[in-house]
């Protein structure tokens, strides 16, 4: 069973999401509503990966042997202005749908293996990826005018 491999890349993708979160939310402090609804979205992040806590117990997780091509890691650096801050919501949203694609595929794993504690956590993990990344998108078009038109 492959089933560890993706509860791995999920509980890695979770962590660095809620990373990435917290990097944005401290590079552009100066917008108020990022910071907080980074912060906001960071802990949801956090709680999905103590969700996890127990589907890690049970399954394990494992690193996947191939190269990987797309894999989850935290923005290390956020970068400054309205553009700054349009490209590093649009990383966020990236990384975010990385999370939401994985959840899908756990969850139609533990459909297979009828695991209703791992459906229990999919169920209650994925409408809050689903707000995040409506969030994202929602604030990218807000920015973008600002940063594409304007700013020039």
């Amino acid at each position: 069973m492959l089933l560890p491999v993706y509860i791995g890349l999920l509980h890695r993708a979770e962590q660095a999401l809620a990373d990435s979160f917290r990097q944005v939310a401290a590079g552009h402090g100066g917008e108020p509503d990022v910071f907080e609804t980074c912060h906001l979205l960071a802990g949801q992040c956090d709680a999905h990966t103590e969700a996890l806590r127990p589907v890690v117990e049970r399954y394990g997780e494992a690193e996947d042997q191939e190269p990987e091509r797309l894999h989850a890691e935290a923005l290390s650096e956020t970068r400054s202005g309205p553009l700054g801050l349009l490209r590093d919501l649009q990383d966020l949203f990236v990384l975010a749908s990385l999370v939401q694609i994985t959840w899908t595929m756990v969850q139609q794993a533990g459909q297979a293996l009828r695991d209703e504690e791992l459906l229990a956590v999919v169920r209650r993990c994925t409408p809050e990826n689903e707000v995040q990344l409506a969030w994202l998108r929602s604030r990218m078009k807000q920015a973008a005018p600002q940063a594409l038109v304007v700013a020039a």
